[in-house]
Protein backbone atom coordinates (compact mmCIF):
# COMPACT_ATOMS: atom_id res chain seq x y z
CA UNK A 1 0.00 0.00 0.00
CA UNK A 2 1.43 3.35 -0.97
CA UNK A 3 1.46 5.40 2.31
CA UNK A 4 1.73 9.08 2.90
CA UNK A 5 5.08 9.08 4.26
CA UNK A 6 6.03 6.81 1.32
CA UNK A 7 5.05 9.65 -0.87
CA UNK A 8 6.78 12.25 1.39
CA UNK A 9 10.25 10.00 0.78
CA UNK A 10 10.49 10.43 -2.79
CA UNK A 11 9.03 13.74 -3.34
CA UNK A 12 11.82 15.51 -4.35
CA UNK A 13 12.39 12.70 -6.83
CA UNK A 14 8.58 13.45 -8.30
CA UNK A 15 9.28 16.51 -8.50
CA UNK A 16 12.69 16.31 -10.16
CA UNK A 17 10.90 13.49 -12.78
CA UNK A 18 7.41 16.30 -13.65
CA UNK A 19 10.18 19.02 -14.29
CA UNK A 20 12.30 16.77 -16.74
CA UNK A 21 9.31 15.75 -18.43
CA UNK A 22 7.92 18.77 -18.62
CA UNK A 23 11.17 20.29 -20.31
CA UNK A 24 10.70 17.16 -22.55
CA UNK A 25 7.54 18.56 -23.97
CA UNK A 26 7.97 22.12 -24.17
CA UNK A 27 11.70 22.69 -25.03
CA UNK A 28 11.72 21.29 -28.83
CA UNK A 29 8.22 23.98 -29.84
CA UNK A 30 11.08 26.66 -28.84
CA UNK A 31 12.74 28.61 -31.29
CA UNK A 32 16.16 28.37 -31.24
CA UNK A 33 16.81 31.85 -29.58
CA UNK A 34 14.42 30.79 -27.00
CA UNK A 35 16.26 27.80 -25.93
CA UNK A 36 18.03 29.18 -23.16
CA UNK A 37 14.93 29.56 -21.56
CA UNK A 38 15.23 25.80 -20.40
CA UNK A 39 17.46 26.73 -17.96
CA UNK A 40 15.18 29.56 -16.09
CA UNK A 41 12.86 26.55 -16.29
CA UNK A 42 15.22 24.04 -15.16
CA UNK A 43 16.51 26.56 -11.72
CA UNK A 44 13.19 28.07 -11.51
CA UNK A 45 11.52 24.41 -11.23
CA UNK A 46 14.45 23.05 -8.91
CA UNK A 47 14.16 26.36 -6.26
CA UNK A 48 10.12 25.57 -6.06
CA UNK A 49 11.01 21.81 -5.83
CA UNK A 50 13.50 22.70 -3.21
CA UNK A 51 10.61 24.43 -0.96
CA UNK A 52 7.77 22.07 -1.85
CA UNK A 53 9.89 19.76 -0.02
CA UNK A 54 10.46 21.50 3.16
CA UNK A 55 6.95 22.09 3.39
CA UNK A 56 5.47 18.66 2.74
CA UNK A 57 8.47 16.82 2.59
CA UNK A 58 10.18 16.68 5.93
CA UNK A 59 10.92 13.00 7.64
CA UNK A 60 9.91 12.16 11.35
CA UNK A 61 11.72 9.35 12.75
CA UNK A 62 13.95 7.31 10.85
CA UNK A 63 11.75 4.73 8.49
CA UNK A 64 12.45 2.13 5.77
CA UNK A 65 10.30 2.44 3.47
CA UNK A 66 9.78 0.45 -0.20
CA UNK A 67 10.76 -2.94 1.19
CA UNK A 68 13.62 -1.67 3.27
CA UNK A 69 15.29 0.02 -0.17
CA UNK A 70 14.99 3.41 1.45
CA UNK A 71 15.25 5.07 4.37
CA UNK A 72 13.65 8.42 5.00
CA UNK A 73 15.53 10.64 7.86
CA UNK A 74 16.64 13.97 7.52
CA UNK A 75 20.55 13.37 6.62
CA UNK A 76 19.14 12.03 3.72
CA UNK A 77 16.63 14.77 3.10
CA UNK A 78 19.34 17.06 4.18
CA UNK A 79 21.46 15.95 1.36
CA UNK A 80 18.48 16.04 -1.39
CA UNK A 81 18.20 19.95 -0.71
CA UNK A 82 21.93 20.56 -1.40
CA UNK A 83 22.22 18.98 -4.25
CA UNK A 84 18.84 20.30 -5.52
CA UNK A 85 20.49 23.78 -4.49
CA UNK A 86 23.72 22.90 -6.43
CA UNK A 87 21.84 21.73 -9.77
CA UNK A 88 19.51 25.13 -9.65
CA UNK A 89 22.82 27.13 -9.21
CA UNK A 90 24.67 25.47 -11.88
CA UNK A 91 21.42 25.42 -14.11
CA UNK A 92 21.57 29.35 -14.06
CA UNK A 93 25.48 28.84 -15.04
CA UNK A 94 25.02 26.20 -17.78
CA UNK A 95 22.32 28.99 -19.28
CA UNK A 96 24.94 31.30 -20.97
CA UNK A 97 27.58 28.96 -21.60
CA UNK A 98 28.30 29.60 -25.51
CA UNK A 99 27.95 25.83 -26.95
CA UNK A 100 26.21 23.90 -24.29
CA UNK A 101 23.82 26.74 -22.07
CA UNK A 102 21.17 26.65 -25.72
CA UNK A 103 20.71 22.63 -25.52
CA UNK A 104 17.63 21.21 -23.64
CA UNK A 105 19.74 17.79 -23.65
CA UNK A 106 22.29 19.30 -21.16
CA UNK A 107 19.85 20.23 -18.64
CA UNK A 108 17.86 16.72 -18.81
CA UNK A 109 21.24 15.44 -18.27
CA UNK A 110 22.12 17.38 -14.64
CA UNK A 111 18.13 16.55 -13.81
CA UNK A 112 19.11 12.78 -14.42
CA UNK A 113 22.27 12.81 -12.60
CA UNK A 114 20.35 14.68 -9.78
CA UNK A 115 17.65 12.04 -9.69
CA UNK A 116 20.54 9.60 -8.88
CA UNK A 117 22.39 11.94 -6.25
CA UNK A 118 19.19 12.07 -4.38
CA UNK A 119 18.66 8.11 -4.12
CA UNK A 120 22.66 7.76 -3.07
CA UNK A 121 21.83 9.96 -0.34
CA UNK A 122 18.97 7.70 0.85
CA UNK A 123 19.54 4.32 -0.35
CA UNK A 124 19.77 1.54 2.16
CA UNK A 125 20.23 -1.54 0.06
CA UNK A 126 23.53 -2.39 -2.16
CA UNK A 127 21.28 -2.76 -5.21
CA UNK A 128 19.24 0.72 -4.89
CA UNK A 129 22.84 2.00 -3.96
CA UNK A 130 24.57 0.07 -7.21
CA UNK A 131 21.66 1.64 -9.37
CA UNK A 132 21.44 5.20 -7.78
CA UNK A 133 25.12 5.62 -8.52
CA UNK A 134 25.03 4.30 -11.76
CA UNK A 135 22.27 6.72 -12.32
CA UNK A 136 23.78 9.91 -10.94
CA UNK A 137 27.29 8.57 -13.05
CA UNK A 138 26.53 7.96 -16.72
CA UNK A 139 24.55 11.51 -17.41
CA UNK A 140 27.66 13.03 -16.03
CA UNK A 141 29.79 10.99 -18.78
CA UNK A 142 27.67 12.49 -20.84
CA UNK A 143 27.90 16.14 -19.82
CA UNK A 144 31.84 15.84 -19.15
CA UNK A 145 32.26 15.12 -23.10
CA UNK A 146 29.43 17.36 -23.98
CA UNK A 147 31.29 19.82 -26.14
CA UNK A 148 32.02 17.12 -29.82
CA UNK A 149 34.04 19.59 -31.26
CA UNK A 150 36.12 20.62 -28.47
CA UNK A 151 39.04 17.65 -27.98
CA UNK A 152 39.57 18.42 -24.66
CA UNK A 153 35.92 17.91 -23.69
CA UNK A 154 35.98 14.75 -25.80
CA UNK A 155 39.00 13.25 -24.22
CA UNK A 156 37.40 14.24 -20.18
CA UNK A 157 33.88 12.53 -21.26
CA UNK A 158 35.94 9.54 -21.97
CA UNK A 159 38.71 9.33 -19.28
CA UNK A 160 35.96 10.23 -16.94
CA UNK A 161 34.03 7.01 -18.90
CA UNK A 162 36.82 4.90 -18.76
CA UNK A 163 38.02 5.54 -14.93
CA UNK A 164 34.58 5.89 -13.56
CA UNK A 165 33.38 2.53 -15.58
CA UNK A 166 36.47 0.66 -13.87
CA UNK A 167 35.75 2.05 -10.60
CA UNK A 168 31.96 1.05 -10.60
CA UNK A 169 32.99 -2.45 -11.49
CA UNK A 170 35.21 -3.19 -8.77
CA UNK A 171 32.65 -1.48 -6.03
CA UNK A 172 29.85 -4.00 -7.80
CA UNK A 173 32.50 -6.92 -7.10
CA UNK A 174 32.69 -5.58 -3.51
CA UNK A 175 28.88 -5.79 -3.49
CA UNK A 176 28.43 -9.12 -4.11
CA UNK A 177 30.99 -10.28 -1.85
CA UNK A 178 28.97 -8.30 0.66
CA UNK A 179 25.80 -10.57 -0.46
CA UNK A 180 27.63 -13.45 -0.59
CA UNK A 181 28.76 -13.10 2.51
CA UNK A 182 26.50 -11.95 4.63
CA UNK A 183 23.19 -13.33 2.74
CA UNK A 184 21.82 -9.84 2.75
CA UNK A 185 22.09 -6.70 0.74
CA UNK A 186 20.44 -4.36 3.74
CA UNK A 187 22.91 -1.93 5.23
CA UNK A 188 21.12 -1.67 8.49
CA UNK A 189 20.98 -5.44 8.64
CA UNK A 190 24.49 -5.99 7.75
CA UNK A 191 25.94 -4.28 10.75
CA UNK A 192 24.74 -7.36 12.73
CA UNK A 193 25.99 -9.78 10.35
CA UNK A 194 29.64 -8.49 10.51
CA UNK A 195 29.18 -7.68 13.99
CA UNK A 196 27.85 -11.45 15.16
CA UNK A 197 31.91 -12.75 14.47
CA UNK A 198 30.38 -15.15 11.17
CA UNK A 199 32.50 -12.86 9.29
CA UNK A 200 36.07 -12.83 9.46
CA UNK A 201 37.84 -9.72 9.79
CA UNK A 202 40.10 -10.13 6.81
CA UNK A 203 37.09 -10.64 4.65
CA UNK A 204 35.40 -7.59 6.38
CA UNK A 205 38.54 -5.14 5.04
CA UNK A 206 38.90 -6.80 1.69
CA UNK A 207 35.07 -6.00 0.98
CA UNK A 208 35.72 -2.65 2.72
CA UNK A 209 38.81 -2.04 0.04
CA UNK A 210 36.89 -2.91 -3.02
CA UNK A 211 33.75 -0.75 -2.23
CA UNK A 212 36.04 1.82 -1.34
CA UNK A 213 37.58 1.92 -4.64
CA UNK A 214 34.41 2.79 -6.04
CA UNK A 215 33.87 5.51 -3.31
CA UNK A 216 37.08 6.94 -3.19
CA UNK A 217 36.58 7.56 -7.25
CA UNK A 218 33.60 9.67 -6.38
CA UNK A 219 35.32 11.41 -4.15
CA UNK A 220 38.67 12.28 -6.11
CA UNK A 221 40.74 11.10 -3.13
CA UNK A 222 44.68 9.76 -3.57
CA UNK A 223 45.04 7.74 -5.27
CA UNK A 224 41.93 7.17 -6.90
CA UNK A 225 41.96 11.51 -8.25
CA UNK A 226 44.19 11.80 -11.25
CA UNK A 227 41.05 11.77 -13.27
CA UNK A 228 40.07 14.66 -11.85
CA UNK A 229 42.55 17.82 -13.03
CA UNK A 230 42.00 16.81 -16.79
CA UNK A 231 38.20 16.30 -16.53
CA UNK A 232 37.70 19.10 -14.76
CA UNK A 233 39.94 21.41 -17.06
CA UNK A 234 38.07 20.00 -20.01
CA UNK A 235 34.26 19.78 -18.99
CA UNK A 236 32.11 22.81 -20.30
CA UNK A 237 32.68 24.92 -16.37
CA UNK A 238 29.28 24.68 -14.73
CA UNK A 239 29.28 20.91 -15.57
CA UNK A 240 33.09 21.37 -13.68
CA UNK A 241 31.51 23.01 -10.75
CA UNK A 242 28.92 20.16 -10.32
CA UNK A 243 31.08 17.72 -10.32
CA UNK A 244 33.28 19.00 -7.93
CA UNK A 245 30.44 19.85 -5.48
CA UNK A 246 27.77 17.96 -5.66
CA UNK A 247 28.82 14.42 -6.85
CA UNK A 248 31.70 14.18 -4.40
CA UNK A 249 29.04 15.53 -1.21
CA UNK A 250 26.76 12.52 -3.12
CA UNK A 251 30.14 10.42 -2.62
CA UNK A 252 30.73 11.20 1.03
CA UNK A 253 26.78 10.57 1.86
CA UNK A 254 27.26 7.44 0.85
CA UNK A 255 30.06 6.66 2.97
CA UNK A 256 28.92 8.04 5.66
CA UNK A 257 25.75 5.88 5.49
CA UNK A 258 27.43 3.00 4.19
CA UNK A 259 30.56 2.59 6.77
CA UNK A 260 28.68 4.17 9.79
CA UNK A 261 26.39 1.58 9.95
CA UNK A 262 27.96 -1.40 8.16
CA UNK A 263 31.08 -1.60 9.77
CA UNK A 264 30.49 0.03 12.95
CA UNK A 265 32.33 -1.98 15.10
CA UNK A 266 35.47 -2.27 12.89
CA UNK A 267 35.76 1.67 12.94
CA UNK A 268 39.05 2.06 14.86
CA UNK A 269 40.68 0.11 12.01
CA UNK A 270 38.65 1.69 8.73
CA UNK A 271 39.51 4.79 10.26
CA UNK A 272 43.23 4.28 10.47
CA UNK A 273 43.19 3.51 6.50
CA UNK A 274 40.93 6.81 6.23
CA UNK A 275 43.38 8.91 8.24
CA UNK A 276 46.45 7.91 6.33
CA UNK A 277 44.53 8.32 2.81
CA UNK A 278 42.97 12.09 4.74
CA UNK A 279 46.38 13.01 5.12
CA UNK A 280 48.23 11.94 1.64
CA UNK A 281 45.23 13.54 -0.17
CA UNK A 282 45.46 16.80 1.69
CA UNK A 283 48.70 16.61 1.01
CA UNK A 284 48.71 15.84 -2.60
CA UNK A 285 45.87 18.31 -3.28
CA UNK A 286 47.99 21.36 -1.76
CA UNK A 287 51.46 20.39 -3.18
CA UNK A 288 50.19 19.56 -6.51
CA UNK A 289 47.82 22.91 -7.13
CA UNK A 290 51.18 25.37 -5.91
CA UNK A 291 52.49 24.76 -9.63
CA UNK A 292 49.20 25.22 -11.80
CA UNK A 293 48.90 27.82 -14.40
CA UNK A 294 45.49 27.00 -15.66
CA UNK A 295 42.28 27.98 -12.82
CA UNK A 296 40.55 25.07 -13.32
CA UNK A 297 43.48 22.62 -12.85
CA UNK A 298 43.80 24.44 -9.80
CA UNK A 299 40.44 24.50 -8.58
CA UNK A 300 40.35 20.62 -9.16
CA UNK A 301 43.78 20.17 -6.78
CA UNK A 302 41.93 22.16 -4.52
CA UNK A 303 39.07 20.13 -4.42
CA UNK A 304 41.49 17.03 -3.99
CA UNK A 305 42.28 18.39 -0.84
CA UNK A 306 39.29 19.37 0.20
CA UNK A 307 38.09 15.87 0.13
CA UNK A 308 40.66 15.22 2.52
CA UNK A 309 39.90 17.88 4.85
CA UNK A 310 35.68 16.64 5.04
CA UNK A 311 37.45 12.94 5.61
CA UNK A 312 38.93 14.15 8.77
CA UNK A 313 35.25 14.42 9.78
CA UNK A 314 34.81 10.50 8.57
CA UNK A 315 37.36 9.70 10.65
CA UNK A 316 36.56 11.49 13.97
CA UNK A 317 33.34 8.97 14.01
CA UNK A 318 33.38 7.27 17.34
CA UNK A 319 31.52 4.21 18.52
CA UNK A 320 28.52 4.73 20.42
CA UNK A 321 29.59 3.14 23.38
CA UNK A 322 32.62 6.17 23.58
CA UNK A 323 30.42 9.27 22.99
CA UNK A 324 26.46 9.54 23.32
CA UNK A 325 24.64 10.29 20.29
CA UNK A 326 24.43 14.58 21.17
CA UNK A 327 28.65 14.74 21.21
CA UNK A 328 29.25 13.15 18.10
CA UNK A 329 31.34 16.21 16.14
CA UNK A 330 32.29 13.84 13.12
CA UNK A 331 29.24 12.68 10.93
CA UNK A 332 27.70 16.56 11.60
CA UNK A 333 30.94 18.15 10.86
CA UNK A 334 31.14 15.91 7.85
CA UNK A 335 27.32 17.46 6.99
CA UNK A 336 28.07 21.09 7.51
CA UNK A 337 31.37 20.68 5.88
CA UNK A 338 29.67 19.81 2.34
CA UNK A 339 27.30 22.41 2.90
CA UNK A 340 30.19 25.34 3.53
CA UNK A 341 32.00 23.56 0.70
CA UNK A 342 29.11 23.42 -2.19
CA UNK A 343 28.14 27.20 -2.07
CA UNK A 344 32.28 28.21 -1.90
CA UNK A 345 32.96 26.00 -4.66
CA UNK A 346 29.69 26.88 -7.06
CA UNK A 347 31.21 30.58 -6.56
CA UNK A 348 34.57 29.90 -7.30
CA UNK A 349 34.06 28.24 -10.69
CA UNK A 350 30.97 30.56 -11.24
CA UNK A 351 33.28 33.20 -11.14
CA UNK A 352 35.63 31.51 -13.31
CA UNK A 353 32.77 30.87 -15.60
CA UNK A 354 31.61 34.47 -15.80
CA UNK A 355 35.21 35.49 -17.05
CA UNK A 356 35.92 32.94 -19.52
CA UNK A 357 32.64 33.83 -21.04
CA UNK A 358 33.67 36.93 -21.79
CA UNK A 359 37.48 36.92 -22.37
CA UNK A 360 37.66 33.14 -23.33
CA UNK A 361 40.54 32.67 -21.19
CA UNK A 362 41.41 29.80 -18.09
CA UNK A 363 45.15 30.49 -16.99
CA UNK A 364 45.61 32.60 -13.99
CA UNK A 365 48.23 35.57 -15.34
CA UNK A 366 44.72 36.38 -17.08
CA UNK A 367 42.98 37.57 -14.65
CA UNK A 368 45.64 40.07 -14.05
CA UNK A 369 43.33 43.22 -13.57
CA UNK A 370 40.27 41.51 -13.24
CA UNK A 371 39.28 43.78 -9.71
CA UNK A 372 39.41 47.16 -12.73
CA UNK A 373 37.43 45.29 -15.01
CA UNK A 374 34.05 44.45 -12.91
CA UNK A 375 34.79 45.07 -8.89
CA UNK A 376 32.05 42.90 -7.72
CA UNK A 377 33.46 39.77 -9.60
CA UNK A 378 36.90 40.22 -8.04
CA UNK A 379 35.21 40.78 -4.49
CA UNK A 380 33.27 37.53 -5.13
CA UNK A 381 36.20 35.92 -6.48
CA UNK A 382 37.60 37.16 -2.88
CA UNK A 383 35.25 35.48 -0.85
CA UNK A 384 35.27 32.19 -2.57
CA UNK A 385 39.01 31.60 -2.39
CA UNK A 386 39.47 33.44 1.07
CA UNK A 387 36.29 30.85 2.34
CA UNK A 388 38.39 28.00 0.35
CA UNK A 389 41.52 29.28 2.05
CA UNK A 390 39.82 28.96 5.64
CA UNK A 391 39.78 32.59 6.57
CA UNK A 392 36.67 34.16 8.71
CA UNK A 393 34.44 35.31 8.38
CA UNK A 394 33.61 33.16 5.40
CA UNK A 395 32.22 29.54 5.43
CA UNK A 396 35.23 27.69 4.64
CA UNK A 397 36.79 28.75 8.12
CA UNK A 398 33.60 27.53 10.36
CA UNK A 399 33.59 24.25 8.53
CA UNK A 400 37.16 23.50 9.04
CA UNK A 401 36.66 24.43 12.58
CA UNK A 402 34.12 21.82 13.28
CA UNK A 403 35.96 18.85 11.35
CA UNK A 404 39.45 20.08 13.23
CA UNK A 405 37.64 20.08 16.37
CA UNK A 406 35.95 16.68 15.52
CA UNK A 407 38.99 15.36 14.83
CA UNK A 408 40.81 16.71 17.90
CA UNK A 409 37.49 14.88 20.10
CA UNK A 410 38.78 11.79 18.33
CA UNK A 411 42.17 11.78 19.12
CA UNK A 412 43.91 12.41 16.06
CA UNK A 413 45.37 15.19 17.08
CA UNK A 414 48.35 14.02 14.33
CA UNK A 415 46.08 14.23 11.86
CA UNK A 416 44.82 17.81 12.30
CA UNK A 417 48.31 19.25 12.59
CA UNK A 418 48.87 17.91 9.28
CA UNK A 419 45.42 19.55 8.13
CA UNK A 420 46.62 22.87 9.32
CA UNK A 421 50.20 22.64 7.44
CA UNK A 422 48.11 22.29 4.62
CA UNK A 423 45.66 24.86 5.35
CA UNK A 424 48.93 27.06 5.07
CA UNK A 425 49.55 25.43 1.65
CA UNK A 426 46.25 26.23 0.20
CA UNK A 427 46.13 29.76 1.80
CA UNK A 428 49.87 30.26 -0.30
CA UNK A 429 48.19 29.26 -3.78
CA UNK A 430 44.65 31.17 -2.96
CA UNK A 431 46.62 34.36 -2.48
CA UNK A 432 48.72 34.31 -5.06
CA UNK A 433 45.48 33.57 -7.34
CA UNK A 434 43.81 36.61 -5.84
CA UNK A 435 47.78 38.91 -6.59
CA UNK A 436 46.79 38.55 -10.46
CA UNK A 437 43.22 39.95 -9.72
CA UNK A 438 44.34 43.06 -7.47
CA UNK A 439 47.82 43.75 -7.81
CA UNK A 440 48.38 43.13 -11.54
CA UNK A 441 47.25 44.89 -14.26
CA UNK A 442 46.89 43.82 -18.02
CA UNK A 443 49.43 44.68 -19.92
CA UNK A 444 47.98 48.23 -21.66
CA UNK A 445 46.29 48.73 -18.07
CA UNK A 446 42.81 49.82 -19.88
CA UNK A 447 40.81 47.91 -18.20
CA UNK A 448 38.37 50.44 -18.16
CA UNK A 449 38.12 49.41 -21.66
CA UNK A 450 37.70 45.68 -21.12
CA UNK A 451 34.71 45.46 -19.06
CA UNK A 452 33.21 41.53 -17.89
CA UNK A 453 29.72 42.29 -17.95
CA UNK A 454 27.69 40.00 -15.84
CA UNK A 455 24.43 38.63 -17.22
CA UNK A 456 21.24 38.38 -15.18
CA UNK A 457 21.33 34.34 -14.81
CA UNK A 458 25.16 34.82 -13.66
CA UNK A 459 24.35 37.86 -11.60
CA UNK A 460 21.43 36.35 -9.32
CA UNK A 461 23.47 32.87 -9.03
CA UNK A 462 26.47 34.71 -7.76
CA UNK A 463 24.55 36.43 -5.31
CA UNK A 464 22.82 33.92 -4.12
CA UNK A 465 25.82 31.80 -3.64
CA UNK A 466 28.34 34.82 -2.17
CA UNK A 467 25.48 35.15 0.15
CA UNK A 468 25.46 31.84 1.38
CA UNK A 469 29.46 31.77 1.91
CA UNK A 470 28.86 34.42 4.49
CA UNK A 471 25.89 33.05 6.36
CA UNK A 472 27.64 29.93 6.50
CA UNK A 473 30.38 32.11 8.35
CA UNK A 474 28.72 34.15 10.55
CA UNK A 475 25.35 32.88 11.09
CA UNK A 476 26.91 29.13 11.47
CA UNK A 477 24.39 27.91 14.34
CA UNK A 478 21.22 27.10 12.81
CA UNK A 479 23.14 25.19 9.83
CA UNK A 480 25.35 23.26 12.36
CA UNK A 481 22.00 22.31 14.28
CA UNK A 482 20.41 20.88 11.00
CA UNK A 483 23.79 19.37 10.16
CA UNK A 484 23.95 17.56 13.52
CA UNK A 485 20.47 16.13 13.56
CA UNK A 486 20.53 15.08 10.16
CA UNK A 487 24.15 13.07 11.26
CA UNK A 488 22.30 11.73 14.52
CA UNK A 489 19.48 9.97 12.26
CA UNK A 490 22.42 7.57 10.80
CA UNK A 491 21.83 5.27 13.84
Amino acid sequence: MFTQVMFASILPEILILILAVLLLCVEPFWKEDQRRNAGWLTAGGLFLAIIVSLLFGQPGEPTAVFGNMIRFDWLGFFFKILFMFSAAVTALLLMDHEKAGHRGEAYIMLLASLLGMNLMAVSADLIMLYLAIETASIPLYILAGFLLADDRSTEAGFKYLLFGTLASTIMLYGFSLIFGFAGTTNLYQLAEMFTSGDISALLAFSVFALVLVGIGFKLAIVPFQFWAPDVYQGSPTPVAGFLSTASKAAGFAVIVRFFFVAFPDFAPSWTVILAALSAITMTVGNLLALSQTNIKRLLAYSSIAHAGYALIGVVAFLPQSDLSNTEQLGPASVVFYLAAYIVTNLLAFGVVMAFSRVTGLEDIKDYAGMSRRNPWLGLMMLAAFLSLAGMPPFGGFVAKVFVFAAGVQAGYTWLIIVGILNSILGVYYYLNTMKFVYLYRMPNEDEENHPIPLTRPYAIALAILAIGVILVGTVFAPWFSWSDAAALNLF
